[in-house]
């Protein structure tokens, strides 16, 4: 684990679709696990997931950092700097 000033932020969007990952459940797919962009709120899935929506949503906007949308998990991704942090 590292850090990067894009983790530090601790602003965070409400979930824009809480139930889910916007994409899958839009297009009836499945997801493994979930991520939520701390800029906008989107949830989208991981890359162990068929959509791969979390990583979608980062190419189409360049928000830089999601966190684990999973029950009892806390931590953070940084697309731009390839760090994980709390």
């Amino acid at each position: 684990m590292g850090s990067c000033e894009h983790l530090l932020v601790t602003a965070e969007a409400d979930a824009l679709t809480p139930e889910g990952c916007q994409e899958c459940l839009n297009l009836g797919m499945h997801w493994v696990h979930l991520r939520k962009c701390l800029t906008c709120g989107h949830i989208g899935c991981c890359d162990s997931s068929p959509g791969k929506h979390a990583t979608a949503h980062y190419k189409e906007t360049s928000h830089p950092v999601v966190r684990s949308y999973e029950p009892g998990e806390n931590w953070r991704w940084c697309y731009l700097d390839q760090r994980l942090g709390q």
